[in-house]
């Protein structure tokens, strides 16, 4: 199947980015462009920052399962170089005792009377207006 101009446009901003990150631009090059000296400094970009961009023929439940494996051990390094405990049990406890005041408000019939912050209010707000339609 074809791929459309708007989606060969979001793949090209994609790459590019990969490409920005790796290898960047220097002083030579922005001056290069008839750029101000004023304004070299602000369009000056180091390079040499790694990254990766993954590319894939579809969206499977296989493919997001890859997909969320390497994001999990993505976390669990980061974290081991950080000194972070990537995966805190109590944290974690602590999101189950909140999922379950908030759960309720998500399958009410009637519009509940939300307590929480104003951006968990608005979580629930628009879960329940998506739910609706």
């Amino acid at each position: 199947m074809p791929l459309s101009a708007s989606a060969a446009a979001l793949a090209a901003g994609v790459f590019a980015q990969s490409e920005a990150l790796a290898f960047g631009k220097t002083p030579e090059q922005v001056k290069a462009e008839g750029t101000p000296d004023w304004l070299i400094p602000h369009r000056v970009f180091e390079g040499s920052r790694p990254s990766n961009t993954l590319v894939a023929d579809r969206l499977t439940p296989e493919m997001l399962g890859k997909l969320v494996a390497l994001y999990e051990h993505y976390v669990f390094t980061q974290g081991s170089i950080w000194n972070i405990n990537s995966f805190d049990q109590w944290g974690v406890e602590l999101g189950k005792v909140l999922a379950q005041r908030i759960l309720p408000e998500l399958e009410s019939q009637s519009e509940p009377t939300l307590g929480h912050d104003s951006s968990t209010n608005n979580l629930i707000r628009r879960y329940r207006r998506l739910k609706a339609t």
